[in-house]
């Protein structure tokens, strides 16, 4: 697994050179920013694509690309930032604002192990109803009837609420953060999702996350949860009005807090950064996606204010944040081959089918992506604005297979929980690949007691 290494830096090298690349791939050499840049721009996408795979291969051998089976559980949509690029926040007087009772969401837990889940990914909205004993409760009772279920919940942006609406002691934001997350871990809160990362550049993070935490407290919040043995995983939401360099701006924040994390916690056994996971943004139901797409005509202006070191001003172009860039496919796959060789220290980069496709998520396996993510049992978040894809684990391991990898279930430390090699594994169980054709996506809302059929995106029988 990637850890703290004094890696080589050369940053006058050409990093389209194959040497140095070679280098990069085989975890020997650090790319600089500028570096990445560079490559973002001119290498060719399918190049880029063998150098990222090659990268992965170093990491994670030749022959296994894994999954988890875990639950999206959003506990509330009651929120009280204002970010445009959400389509599934609420105020709490809003007809279909929710809280989940705690009953409802052990019957979600149930239906997961029924399934053969082993964790929860649990996120919610900013919800200043909630007091911190509402979330020792549900944690306590999480762990009560389900031992074996890893909680992982709770992004940088709701701790960092919890602070503002608990009055925690402490004498600064730091020590804070700490007093809270002591508490839910203590509770039963196992890990952290990177939810609420966005874009890290102050430029773009001021126009689409009104209310949302800056950079500097979101790495605060993850480094405290490292310095506490939690695992997290760091995203990225791109393809709207930031610029290329602001994508590499945020590879790097991340890089540079993993080493902070390794050096300062690791050999006490502190926690880290165990996933990068980036997809660009969906733009339907949200009030980002009303803005108007860009023509193509002169530089884009979120390119022109875009700064490697992050310090891009808005000034500088007066139509930033008045037009949008949507990323497709293939910028998509380069985006994520750029993460894969630039963060040298996160062990696993995650290719994202529920936003792109599972066949866009495929391809990604190819791309410097090792892992597929989890199946669809419900989301709430990225469906309200307009996702919809839905995979069971049959269809997941036979895209990992298909891909040319053997698939292989993991939990949310990244052990392998279940090596499907044999005949006996899920996708090999199946005759007739016609009955996944239609699958069931669970969508959380006032009217929506049973699941709504929603179609396999273009997920075919196996010729």
């Amino acid at each position: 697994m990637p850890g703290s290494m004094l890696l080589q830096e050369r940053p006058q090298a050409d990093p389209c050179d194959s040497h140095f690349l070679a280098d990069v791939a085989a975890g020997q050499v650090r790319l600089s920013s500028e570096q990445a840049a560079t490559l973002y721009r001119q290498m060719p996408l399918a190049e880029l694509g063998r150098w990222a795979d090659a990268r992965c291969r170093a990491i994670h051998g030749d022959s296994i690309r894994t999954y988890v089976i875990d639950r999206n559980i959003n506990y509330t949509n009651v929120c009280t930032a204002k970010c445009t690029f959400c389509a599934f926040r609420r105020d709490a007087g809003d007809d279909d604002a929710y809280t989940l009772p705690n009953d409802e969401i052990l019957e979600k837990v149930s239906e997961l192990t029924a399934i053969g889940g082993n964790q929860i990914l649990m996120q919610g909205g900013m919800n200043p109803d909630l007091p911190l004993s509402w979330y020792e409760t549900l944690l306590g009772e999480l762990g009560d009837q389900y031992p074996d279920v890893h909680v992982h919940a709770f992004s940088p942006p709701e701790v960092v609420e919890f602070v503002n609406f608990f009055d925690p002691p402490g004498s600064d934001f730091r020590a804070k953060v700490k007093w809270v997350l002591e508490r839910l871990q203590a509770a039963g809160l196992k890990s952290i999702p990177g939810g609420g990362g966005e874009i890290f550049a102050p430029a773009v993070r001021r126009k689409i996350g009104l209310g949302k935490c800056d950079a500097e407290i979101w790495l605060t919040v993850m480094h405290v949860a490292h310095e506490l043995g939690m695992n997290t995983s760091a995203t990225m939401m791109f393809g709207h009005i930031e610029g290329v360099d602001d994508r590499i701006h945020h590879m790097d924040l991340v890089r540079q807090w993993q080493d902070r994390s390794l050096t300062d916690f690791a050999p006490d056994g502190g926690g880290r950064y165990m996933a990068f996971i980036s997809w660009p943004f969906q733009r339907e139901n949200t009030p980002l996606g009303r803005l108007p797409d860009w023509d193509g005509s002169g530089e884009f202006p979120g390119d022109v204010v875009a700064m490697l070191d992050g310090s891009g001003e808005k000034l500088v172009a007066p139509e930033f944040g008045r037009k949008l860039r949507l990323a497709g496919a293939s910028e998509y796959l380069r985006t994520q081959a750029i993460s894969r060789l630039m963060i040298d220290n996160v062990y696993s980069i995650g290719a994202s089918w529920v936003t792109m496709g599972p066949h866009v998520g495929q391809l990604a396996l190819n791309f410097g992506a090792n892992d597929m993510g989890s199946v669809m049992m419900e989301e709430n978040v990225v469906s309200a604005a307009g996702t919809t894809y839905c995979l069971n684990e049959q269809i997941l391991c036979h895209l990992i297979r298909d891909a040319g990898f053997t698939p292989a279930q993991r939990d949310n430390a990244y052990d392998l929980l279940a090596v499907h090699d044999t005949d006996v594994s899920p996708d090999l169980q199946v005759d007739d690949w016609s009955e996944f054709r239609q699958a069931k996506l669970h969508v959380q809302g006032e009217g929506c007691d049973e699941p709504v059929a929603v179609t396999v995106g273009g997920v075919d029988s196996p010729s």
